[in-house]
């Protein structure tokens, strides 16, 4: 089964909210999903972004693939850093 790390889309219409979410790949946008780790909400000044980090950190090392968005996201706080020195410092 393909994982990935996306987001998933809450709120009202013009006001989204996400939800950072690890699901199939099959799995339709806004549908299944197997665990929620973190929020994403791009209408605070600045985003607010709340990441359950040992999970995140967890399910990349198990091979799960963020989405471009979320990938972005990880980035910005630094978790995508943490992944790579973690995969490096086991070769």
């Amino acid at each position: 089964m393909a994982v990935k790390i996306r987001l998933k889309r809450m709120g009202d219409n013009k006001r989204p909210t996400y939800r950072i979410v690890v699901a199939d790949s099959r799995a339709p946008r806004d549908s299944r999903f197997i665990e929620t780790v973190g929020t994403y909400n791009p209408l605070k000044e600045p985003s607010e972004v709340k990441i359950e980090e040992d999970a995140v950190l967890g399910w990349l090392a198990n091979g799960a693939q963020p989405s471009d968005t979320v990938r972005n996201i990880l980035s910005k706080e630094g978790i995508m850093k943490k992944h790579h020195e973690a995969k490096n410092a086991k070769k």
